[in-house]
């Protein structure tokens, strides 16, 4: 049974172009004033998005920088609403998509912690029992009562990974976090997805450790101006997009 269905998904975002040849601190403050009356362009991040994941897969996405691989992640969530198309999530879904996204940086860690908790539909009293287990997974006692603006992109990391984790979802979204992890904490993240896996979870893992994704995903998607080009083995997907790769350089 599929956990994630997404039928014909599109989504763009507005882009306001304002026109160039402002010198003068008068006519800069013009062209701000004016700024809603400038050409709007839209970028189409997704076009015709058609994707299943069954309960229990672990899916990589893959596709260079812009390619639409963040949308998609933040559409699964919820985050992102499409502009077409249809999405159909079975279970509870949590999303580590972006360093320190969801978190506020004047608030402690554990203010963080209960706001993240009560956002994903927890009581206090849920929040209260696993509280322990976030704070000693992530290692951040000494810290946690600190502003979160004080931590290192490190720090956020298992923060993050560690709230993520511990609310027990159905399906866990991760968008390129690991590159920022200490050796030590990204094989503990691993083996707790590892856990995850053996107890039927649904994963999906977007981002540029090739290596990575080869490893631990059941398949891969690969991505290309915002539509899906090949989806399969993991192995046969990295290949055709390195092919990719070589075929149009970045900056072609």
């Amino acid at each position: 049974m599929a956990a994630i269905v997404l039928d014909a998904v599109g989504k763009r975002f507005r882009k306001i172009v304002l026109r160039a040849g402002y010198t003068t601190l008068k006519s800069s403050l013009t062209q701000l004033f004016a700024a809603r009356a400038a050409p709007v362009e839209h970028v189409q991040a997704l076009q015709d998005v058609s994707l299943s994941v069954d309960r229990g897969e672990t899916v990589g996405i893959v596709g260079r920088n812009g390619s639409g691989k963040s949308t998609l992640i933040r559409i699964i969530a919820g985050i992102y609403p499409p502009d077409s198309g249809r999405v159909a999530i079975e279970g509870r879904v949590s999303a580590l998509i972006e360093l320190g996204a969801g978190f506020h940086p004047e608030f402690s860690g554990r203010e963080n912690i209960y706001i993240n908790g009560i956002i994903l539909g927890f009581t206090k009293r849920e929040i209260r029992r696993r509280f322990d287990d976030i704070v000693d997974f992530a290692g951040l006692a000494r810290f946690i009562d600190s502003p979160v603006r004080t931590y290192s992109v490190g720090m956020y990391m298992r923060l993050g990974f560690s709230v993520a984790v511990h609310v027990d979802p159905d399906i866990l979204l991760v968008d390129e976090v690991f590159a920022v992890g200490d050796e030590d904490f990204v094989q503990k993240c691993l083996a707790k997805m590892e856990e995850f896996r053996r107890r039927g979870k649904t994963i999906v893992l977007a981002g540029h450790d090739l290596a990575l994704l080869e490893r631990w995903c059941d398949s891969a998607v690969l991505l290309d101006g915002g539509r899906v080009t090949a989806r399969g083995h993991p192995a046969d997907v990295i290949a055709a997009y390195r092919g990719s790769l070589a075929a149009a350089p970045i900056g072609c």
